[in-house]
This record gives structure tokens, sequence and C-alpha cells, in this order.
């Protein structure tokens, strides 16, 4: 399918079982790879990237056995995989060719990494140059400080590595996946700033569920005790807190109007997952929050209604940046111009998303001011029709679907990108939209 049409759509009501997370189920899959043992996953996300880990685990000699429902069964290496020559093709799934770099880089193998032109595009040189730090043998087989990669035979040694924390979170989830490999206590400090900090809680908790857990020292320096990875058993994947976004701002959105609220299950108030505060960002937006256990739902709050807009914003988003560009998407909806402040990671992910974005919201009559790291929307009186593009990024193609509650048509070209991390949100979405 080369685009789709949505709407003008009246309202959204319903409820939505979120498929399970891209982060928690590509972290859940490679550690299970690692650990002695066995271990049944449940919920594991059925999508482009856990696809491409998938792949990749199974070429490194591991067995792992997919039911077709969600669930998959992994018979760990009990540390560095076996087979030690191979050639992986990892799509443009950051979690796992990151992660992969590192876990590859303490395997004394012999491994090349590539993926789509986008993902050769997306810098891994702070990554390389820890591991090369630690004595690791790693090749830019393209321009140097991206992708693709030859990793080769290498000793590693030294107990403590330095990274730069303000590129990219998944760096250090990395270095904190792989180092345990090493069977010895490891530190690693961070310069500079480091961004998107739940998504580090993420990692160590995972972490600690197989078997290691990490000391640190505010967000800048994290110790790993010498502790090997040890299956947990049996595991479950939350929901995706990050497609939740699109749903419960459809709520708040719709709510403004006589009718419209969704809740969504599979996650809840204790996630592990940061882009659950999205909720928190609605609720100050003026929409109507409530949750449970394994639930949130949300629609427009009494004083939005009265004023048929949610309240604009002025925020910082390092906490939660792919959840943010849902924000971006829902300012169009406010009473008044909205900032996105501390977004620079955006113009590293899949597309430039500060980039994409600004021209996407300009073409639905928005008035945006880009910087190297926030942006500005000031919502026209009325939306214009448009035709999104949708630059190879799922989340540009959910989160524009959005607009379509504002009376108007929207084209999502190349719909079928959202295969990545959500197959089937278009069929979900049409499933709550009147």
């Amino acid at each position: 399918m080369e685009f789709l049409d949505l709407g003008p759509i009246r309202s959204v009501r319903g409820s939505v079982r979120l498929p399970g997370s891209k982060s928690i189920s590509n972290r859940f899959l490679l550690l299970a790879a690692l650990a002695a043992g066995e271990t049944h996953l449940h919920d594991v996300l059925d999508a482009d990237d856990t696809r491409h880990m998938l792949a990749a685990l199974r070429a490194l000699g591991v067995d792992c056995t997919s039911d077709g429902a969600g669930g998959v069964r992994v018979c760990g290496a009990g540390g560095a995989f076996k087979v030690k020559q191979a050639e992986l093709f990892l799509g443009n799934a950051g979690t796992a060719f990151r992660p992969l770099t590192a876990v590859l880089a303490l395997c004394n193998g012999d491994y090349r990494l590539s993926g789509v032109p986008r993902m050769h595009e997306r810098p891994i040189g702070d990554l390389v140059d820890a591991l090369q730090s630690l004595g690791a043998r790693i090749e830019y087989e393209g321009a140097q400080g991206f992708p693709p990669l030859h990793i080769r035979p290498a000793a590693i040694e030294g107990g403590v590595v330095s990274i730069r924390g303000n590129v990219s979170s998944q760096y250090l989830t990395a270095l904190l996946l792989a180092l345990p490999l090493l069977g010895r206590r490891m530190v690693v400090d961070i310069v500079g700033e480091l961004i998107s900090k739940p998504y580090i809680e993420i990692t160590l908790k995972t972490l600690q569920k197989f078997g290691v857990e990490v000391a640190r020292e505010g967000w800048s320096r994290f110790t790993l005790p010498a502790a090997r990875y040890r299956s947990p058993g049996e595991i479950f994947v939350e929901g995706d807190a990050s497609a939740a976004s699109y749903f419960l701002a459809a709520g708040a959105i719709s709510g403004l109007g006589e009718d419209g609220a969704v809740r969504v299950e599979g996650v809840g108030r204790d996630s592990i997952q940061g882009d659950v505060r999205f909720a928190d960002t609605l609720r100050e937006m003026g929409a109507e929050i409530e949750s449970g256990d394994n639930w949130i739902s949300a629609t427009a709050g009494a004083a939005a209604k009265r004023r048929g807009k949610l309240k604009a914003i002025d925020a910082d988003f390092n906490h939660i940046p792919d959840a943010a560009m849902t924000v971006a998407v829902a300012a169009l909806f406010a009473d008044g111009p909205s900032t996105l402040r501390n977004i620079g990671s955006w113009r590293v992910k899949e597309t430039d998303r500060i980039a994409a974005m600004a021209i996407e919201l300009r073409k639905l009559g928005a008035v945006v001011d880009a910087t190297a790291d926030s942006l500005r929307v000031t919502p026209p009186a009325r939306l214009s029709p448009a035709t999104i593009d949708t630059y190879d990024d799922h989340r540009m193609a959910m989160c524009f679907s959005l607009a379509a509650l504002g009376g108007v048509t929207v084209r999502i070209n190349d719909p079928r990108c959202v295969a990545k991390t959500f197959p089937e949100y278009f069929n979900v979405f049409a499933g709550i939209a009147a």
C-alpha cells in the first residue's frame, strides 16, 4: 500500500490491547540468549525490529523457538555466543544493532554488521570508541563513525570505560548489556549529561531480572559486579508505552468534542517504561487520566471540554523523546504555541525527526520554529488537509494519524513503515474510530 487516507474522524472510543514493548522485547531476547538456562518469554513484540534480533540470535547459534502467539523459548548460550563468524543484517533496528555491536566485540569472533541505508547514517562512533578503549577491534566499512562494521577477534582488558551520555542512551545500554560477559567488576563513567534516563532505567531493571545488580552514583557512574547472566525461567514483556501515547492522545483530543475516551491495556502506573509518563504530560495539557496496574485511560478534562482546546505546553522532553513526537501533533489542538525542549536526540533516530516533524506540521497549517534541539508549534485556527510523508519512520506515520481528528482528511504515505514496531496499528486505530 503506497498511501492510506484517514478521516475526517469524528471521535474515538474504546479499549486497545497494546503490542509488546520493542525496547523490552529486544533487551529480554538478547539477555535470554546470553544467560545460562532456558527462558520462556511471553508477549514478545512481533515486528521488524524483534524479527531482526531473533534472526541475528539464530545466526549466532542460539535456539529460539516462537509459538506464534507472542511466546518465545530461548536456550541461552551461558555466556559468549558459540558461533564465531557471522554476517548479520539488522535493518534499521537500533535496539538490536547497538547492543549486538557491544556484545559481539567481547565475543572474540569475526562478525560483520550492516543495515538499511538509514542505519548507515545513524552514528555509532561513541560506542565504538568506548569498546576500542577496552581493546576491541572494530573497523568501519563505510563512513568513519557509522555502520556497517567489521568486528575482529580481540583480547579485552581494563576495568573502566567512559562514554558520552548526550548522543544516544542506546550506547550506554549497549555497554551495560555487554560487560557482564567479561565476568569481572567493570565501571562505566558518563561524560557530560546523560539523556533519555528512563531508557537506562529499563536496562538496569532488565539486568536485575537476569541476575546482575548494577550500582550507580547518580547518573554519572555505573558499577557492574563480577556476575554472569542467569535465566529467570519465565518472563513477561510489558505493552509498548510509546505506542500507548497515540491512543491516549486520541482519547484526549476526541474528548474535546461530544464524545471520546480510550483505554489502553498492557501497561499501567507501575510500568518500568519511562514513556508511561506521557500520561502526565497529557494531564498537564488538560486531559483526564485514570490508571491501574495494567491499564491507562484518557479523555478530555472538564476545563478542556469547555474551551474545546487542550492547554499549550512548554516543557523539557529529554526523558520521553519518542512519546514527545505525539505531543508535537497534539499541540495542533492546543490553545496557543507549545514548545518541546531538549529533543536533540530526535536528529539521530530513524530520520531527522526535528526536521521531518517541522515539514509535516506546516503542511497541516501550523507555524513551526525548529532549532537544533527544540520545536515550537503554533496551531492554526483550522487544520488543512494534507499528505504526510513518513520518511520510513514508524512514529511519523502513527503520530500524524491523530491529525484526522481535526476535521480533515489526512493521507499517510507509506503506511507500511509501522511494521517496524506495530504492524497492525492502522487496523487497531480504525477499530476505535468513528
